[in-house]
C-alpha cells in the first residue's frame, strides 16, 4: 500500500456540522478515499470505537483510515507529529507532519509527509507564515516522499494550485467538516484534483479529440 493521494479528510468533530461518521460518509460518497482520524482528546476506548466505525465506512469503497499518533487503534496506518516519535513505528502506512526543510530532512522510513500551512488557517495557528504555492513547491522539490498540501486549502482553484506545485494530494479539514453538504463539497474538490492530474486528457475531451493512451496518475506519485 502506498501513501495517501487525492483529497484527504482530516477529522474534527468539534467543528463538524453533523455527527462525525455522517460527515465522513458524505465525504466518501463524494469521492474521498483517505481519512485521517484526529480527535486526540477522546479516551482510547472511545477513539478506537470511532476508528472502527470510520473504517467500516471506508471499507465499502476500498478506502483507508489513518490514525493521528503512533497508536493505529487496531489498524495499520498512522500519521505522526513533527516532534516524534523517532524512529517512526513500523506500519503499512506511516505519515509525518512537516513544516520546513529541517523537518523534511529528518524523514527516514515514512511513506508520505504533510506540509503546512499552505494558506492561513485557524487550525494551524502556531505555524507560519503561510507557504503559498511557491513555498510549497520548494519544499516538495526537496522531499524524499510524496507530499500532501495542508492548511487553508478550501477551493477547487487552491486544490489545482497545490497539484501544480507537485503535491500528491491535499489534506482538508475545515472545508469538509463545516460543509452543509459534505458529499457535494467533496465531489467538487475531488473533481478539481482529478482534472489537475490529468490535464492532457481533460483538454482532449473538451476539444472532442481522442488519445490512444491518456496519461494516468499513479497513486502516491510525485508530480
Amino acid at each position: 500500500m502506498t501513501g495517501p493521494d487525492g483529497v484527504v479528510v482530516l477529522t474534527d468533530r468539534l467543528v463538524a456540522r453533523d455527527r462525525l461518521d455522517r460527515v465522513v460518509a458524505g465525504a466518501v460518497a463524494g469521492g474521498v478515499r483517505w481519512v485521517v482520524l484526529r480527535e486526540k482528546d477522546l479516551p482510547r476506548a472511545e477513539r478506537a470505537a470511532l476508528a472502527a466505525d470510520l473504517r467500516a465506512i471506508l471499507a465499502d469503497v476500498g478506502g483507508t483510515l489513518v490514525v493521528a499518533g503512533p497508536d493505529p487503534l487496531g489498524g495499520d496506518a498512522v500519521h505522526l507529529p513533527a516532534a516524534g516519535p523517532y524512529p517512526p513505528p513500523t506500519h503499512t502506512v506511516v505519515g509525518r507532519s512537516c513544516h520546513d526543510k529541517a523537518e523534511l530532512d529528518r524523514l527516514t522510513t515514512e511513506h508520505y509527509a504533510t506540509i503546512s500551512p499552505v494558506h492561513l488557517t485557524k487550525t494551524k495557528p502556531g505555524y507560519g507564515p503561510p507557504l503559498g504555492s511557491d513555498g510549497l513547491r520548494r519544499l516538495i522539490d526537496i522531499s524524499t516522499v510524496p507530499v500532501l498540501a495542508l492548511g487553508g486549502v478550501e477551493t477547487p482553484d487552491q486544490v489545482t494550485a497545490c497539484v501544480k506545485a507537485g503535491a500528491a494530494g491535499v489534506a482538508i479539514l475545515g472545508a469538509l467538516m463545516r460543509a452543509g453538504d459534505p458529499a457535494e463539497t467533496a465531489a467538487t474538490l475531488t473533481n478539481a484534483y482529478a482534472k489537475a492530474v490529468t490535464p492532457v486528457l481533460t483538454k482532449t475531451r473538451r476539444e472532442g479529440t481522442q488519445v490512444s493512451q491518456p496519461p494516468t496518475a499513479t497513486k502516491g506519485e510525485r508530480r
